[in-house]
């Protein structure tokens, strides 16, 4: 019997058609388990995960290794994208016994959900010194059968190991500018100076971090920080970790140079990339960053919004080679006759603008697409009559698969960089896009008591509860919309879920973050983790929306919360900078107020209100929080008792509510945030 039918997560029903008789992570699986006296087998992985759908076919497809499997084991499947605590409370035992992680992710559990064995990827024969899978699953029934007590004994001794990392970061000591200046020294000690980003293969995209040098750089005016972020972005926008026909980044890049990439493409990896770009453009006015910018955002309007009005996960990275296997890249790569086919006597131009060689970059003689040479060496209009050929011509190829399910964090995300693309390049469509999945979190995610799922599908909401990330990056995004579209509503929808994180998530001792709620589930621990992954850590994702709301609103509450939090940075950035990078960019904005602008306008804006607000959003000044309206309109604190200034709509520019004196005047506005 299978149960994973009527999932919400696409990669639990992938896997519901299994002959393996999967379990759904729930108190049930449990209580089978220990009612039948077996272990658990945990398997955690999502949808566009290359090596999970490779042991997928390999083991959980196979009729052999299913009927072990039933005979002997109770089998749960969780997507680590909808549960992202119970990834990150057996990841930590992985990681703590074998020194690496990764996913799939293999654990065998006792009834009581404690861990005794583990590994990723399992081959179906022995493979590069792993034992098959089958192997391993008689290994443990054996164990299991004929060494139980050894078996708890060591599960028992691992729970109480993980329960001896509690951290202690939560403290009232900020981070100032020796910590920040050691953070960006330890940055440049590991920055790939010919390169771009940092440390070795494979190389991941450094959002977080490229927020921090900007935000460093505009509040110092360092132009090394500047340094350092334009040119990885410049490098990363030249190689084949950027589509270059389709717009959107991969993943990660395999190699140091960018150059050939984990294809799959993920909503949060794009969201974050997207909002580096228009900042990097906001800083230097780079076309570069403008174009991968609106690229980046028209991408995931195009390829990621759902009928709902949210934005799907992912695209996996294999498609169809169009012979019936599934292959990495195959939607993605050519080599020099597939751009002759599509091309004629423009192929060689392609092959040069593109780095397409006869050898290739990829495997199989194929190239990812990249640009090697600065784009004024060939004519313009030819170019985009070449790219606009190869990109109808790669639409008719099979398409990846698209994770549709609308993970909230991730749609917080892509609230905030779409509000802004938007509002920087004069987009309402980006804007509307924006506010769109903005409505749908509110009207979906968010319960009566305003607690945030954490994810739906197809318009039907998951069962799963929001975690930390999804309260910080959604309140983050709708901070991000008040202050692009000037509806007040979305500041007061930011506080009721910041309300949460003070209540249910914060420790009121010490200050310290969880990534689940206080009346969450009961794992074997109680997940806490200050350190960025693939996107900000939950714990100073809410620093900075606590900070920002605070900036809005004057609340000492979520002031103290927010200074409490960044502790962490305190302790952590001088040590490890390349993964507190959200953290340092927050600690940025709280060095410097953050600053708050008030734009009050006429009831009817004109073009002098316009022009005051658009150069209030192009402020540099880091994490400055802007609002703008009537005078006297009640939708925003920072209006109150903002006159116009004869009849003219009026800046205030403003830090801890301080403020200079006002001014009519686009210019010296401008000066006020960019120094």
């Amino acid at each position: 019997m299978n149960r994973l039918a009527h999932e919400t997560s696409p990669y639990l029903l992938q896997h519901a058609d299994n002959p393996v008789d999967w379990w759904p992570w729930s108190a049930e699986a449990f209580d089978e388990a220990r009612k039948a006296n077996k272990p658990v087998l945990l398997s955690v992985g999502y949808s566009s995960c290359h090596w999970c759908h490779v042991m997928a076919h390999e083991s959980f497809e196979d009729r052999v290794t299913a009927d072990f499997l039933n005979e002997h084991f109770v089998s749960v499947k969780v997507d680590r994208e909808e549960r992202p605590d119970v990834d990150a409370v057996y990841m930590e035992a992985v990681q703590a016994a074998t020194g690496q992680g990764g996913w799939p992710m293999t654990v065998f559990l006792t009834p009581d959900a404690e861990p005794f064995y583990f590994g990723t990827y399992f081959p179906p024969a022995p493979r590069h010194g792993m034992p098959a899978f089958r192997q391993v699953l008689e290994g443990v029934r054996q164990a299991w059968s004929e060494r139980r007590e050894e078996v708890t004994e060591v599960a028992g001794k691992i729970v109480r190991d993980l329960a001896g990392r509690e951290l202690d970061y939560g403290t009232e000591h900020l981070p100032g500018e020796q910590e920040l200046a050691q953070a960006l020294l330890g940055l440049t000690r590991e920055y790939d100076p010919q390169r771009g980003g940092f440390g070795g293969a494979p190389k991941f995209p450094p959002s977080m971090v490229i927020e921090f040098l900007l935000r460093h750089h505009a509040r110092t005016g360092a132009e090394g920080a500047l340094q350092m972020a334009r040119d990885t972005c410049e490098r990363m926008a030249r190689g084949g970790i950027y589509d270059q026909l389709g717009g959107g980044f991969a993943r990660y890049s395999v190699d140091r140079d960018w150059v050939v990439p984990h294809f799959e493409k993920m909503l949060y990896d794009n969201a974050l990339l997207c909002r580096v770009y228009a900042h990097l453009w906001r800083s230097t006015g780079s076309e570069l960053a403008r174009r991968v910018a609106l690229e980046t955002a028209d991408f995931m309007v195009r390829e990621l919004r759902t009928a709902e009005g949210g934005f799907a996960s992912a695209l996996d990275a294999d498609s169809d080679d169009g012979t019936g296997r599934h292959v990495e890249g195959a939607y993605y790569a050519w080599t020099p006759e597939q751009l002759a086919e599509v091309l004629g006597d423009d192929a060689e131009l392609a092959a040069q603008h593109f780095g397409v060689t006869a050898e290739g970059t990829f495997e199989n003689g194929q190239s990812v697409l990249q640009l090697p040479q600065d784009e004024g060496v060939f004519d313009a209009e030819k170019v985009t009559s070449v790219r606009e050929r190869l990109l109808r011509a790669r639409q008719e190829r099979p398409a990846p698969g698209r994770d549709d399910k609308i993970v909230a964090a991730w749609n917080g995300l892509a609230i905030a960089a779409l509000a802004e693309t938007g509002a920087y390049f004069d987009r309402p469509d980006l804007v509307e896009a924006a506010v769109g999945a903005a409505d749908l979190l509110v009207r979906l995610h968010l319960d009566e008591h305003a607690q945030l799922a954490r994810t739906s599908k197809d318009g039907r909401v998951g069962a799963n509860s929001g975690v930390l990330e999804d309260y910080a990056d959604v309140a983050e995004g709708f901070l991000a919309l008040a202050s692009v579209t000037g509806e007040g509503v979305w500041l007061e929808f930011a506080g009721l879920l910041l309300g949460h994180v003070l209540a249910r998530f914060t420790d009121p001792g010490s200050g310290a973050l969880y990534d689940t709620a206080a009346d969450a589930e009961r794992l074997i621990r109680r997940p806490q983790d200050p350190t960025d992954n693939a996107t900000p850590s939950g714990w100073t994702a809410a620093a900075g929306a606590l900070l920002g709301y605070a900036a809005h609103t004057g609340s000492a509450p979520h002031r103290n919360a927010a200074e409490k939090a960044l502790g962490v940075v305190k302790a952590l950035g001088p040590r490890v900078p390349r993964f507190i990078g959200w953290g340092l960019a927050v600690a940025e904005a709280l060095l410097d107020g953050p600053r708050e602008v008030a734009v009050v306008v006429p009831e009817f804006g004109d073009e002098a209100s316009k022009t005051l607000r658009r150069t209030a959003l192009l402020g540099t000044a880091p994490g400055a929080v802007i609002a703008f309206g009537v005078p006297g309109s009640d939708e925003f604190p920072l209006l109150a008792d903002r006159p116009l200034i004869d009849g003219e709509p009026a800046a205030y520019v403003c830090r801890n509510f301080a403020c200079d004196a006002p001014t009519t005047d686009p210019e010296r506005l401008r000066a006020a945030l960019n120094s």
